[in-house]
């Protein structure tokens, strides 16, 4: 049951129990592990992640910036780059580098948490309507404005952090995948996918996804990104490759029907942003309402997913092992990721 009076239309709060903070990755089995490792027939494997310092600039996402790294210092204010130990003790002879970097962890390849996306929703009746979030968790308050807090480490959470990224890094985020090529039916084609089409290119590529299964989308978008060498074209970025129609309800159907155990793409949101469809009082963001919000499906994005389509698709098959868990960091909402796929 959930933990709230009420519960948004289609979710499944409380299903995986009251207090569930994983959603859809409890159905990350030892089955579904083992037959993600029934997949591996060739001893091959994919790294499934840019660069993380790409797509570059700030044109894609004028909030998230490049990483920048830096050398630690000693006390005494000295980097620990080239750092001679026999300065400080001569009897040694070691060089150290030691290194620190300040990251936006959704700039490139990343896992969403499923503190990334809530909504305004009258979980508890009383006719107001709360900041929340999966499974009925409430948008966290500091005690007082700007005062730090013990739980989310200075910054405003939900409920204690209890959506936090380290929920999916525990899981260890590995089980049987499913590609669908969706660069190989239109190309660099600036395309909105519905149903429809995604019925389509799983009859072409004879495609089964089962529950617990994780589902990639190749768009062939961040090929794209990495043609353009970290000097992004704005137009290339905004007007090129696949992505999910969110606002199409029988879309969200299979994807709540299917139990899908995550949803990721190689472009830049899985779905479309923003959405060129619908009118009045909506989401923003569709597709990661239903998924983060409603059902508890992490998204995955900007994942470099060409090589393994291609592979692929040149020998027949659309399975393979995935391993995925993103950064054990407390509370975070988003992660980078360094995927493998492996087959």
């Amino acid at each position: 049951m959930s933990r709230w009076k009420n519960r948004p239309e289609g979710s499944n709060w409380g299903d995986f129990g009251p207090d569930d903070q994983i959603g859809r990755l409890n159905l990350l089995t030892p089955e579904k592990v083992r037959q993600g490792v029934a997949e591996v027939k060739e001893g091959r494997s994919f790294c499934l992640s840019l660069p993380l310092d790409l797509p570059g600039g700030n044109l894609l996402n004028n909030a998230r910036h490049p990483p920048q790294r830096f050398a630690t210092r000693t006390p005494e204010g000295q980097d620990r780059y080239l750092l001679r130990i026999g300065d400080i003790n001569p009897d040694h002879f070691d060089v150290v580098n030691d290194d620190r970097v300040m990251i936006h962890t959704q700039y490139s390849t990343q896992w969403d948490a499923l503190a990334h996306v809530g909504a305004e929703f009258d979980a508890d009746g009383d006719g107001v309507a709360e900041k929340v979030f999966y499974n009925g968790w409430r948008g966290g308050e500091h005690i007082a404005p700007g005062a730090p807090c013990e739980d989310c480490g200075g910054l405003t959470g939900v409920e204690a952090t209890k959506l936090g990224i380290e929920n999916m890094a525990e899981t260890c985020v590995q089980g049987r995948a499913v590609m669908i090529d969706l660069h190989a039916m239109h190309g660099d084609a600036h395309v909105d996918i519905d149903y429809a089409g995604l019925s389509d290119a799983m009859a072409a590529q004879n495609v089964t996804v089962e529950a617990g299964d994780m589902v990639c989308f190749h768009t062939g978008f961040s090929r794209k990104i990495v043609e353009m060498g970290g000097k992004p074209d704005k137009k290339v970025l905004h007007g090129s490759c696949a992505a999910l129609e969110g606002r199409d309800p029988e879309l969200q159907d299979w994807i709540r029907d299917s139990g899908i155990a995550a949803l990721i793409a190689d472009n830049y949101a899985v779905e479309r942003v923003p959405s060129r469809s619908g009118e009045g009082p909506r989401p923003f963001l569709p597709l990661h309402q239903l998924c983060l919000f409603k059902l508890g499906v992490p998204l995955g994005e900007i994942w470099w997913l060409t090589d393994l389509a291609n592979h692929l698709r040149e020998n027949g098959r659309t399975r393979f092992l995935l391993t995925a868990p993103p950064l054990r960091l407390p509370g975070a909402v988003g992660s980078p990721v360094t995927p493998v796929a492996t087959l």
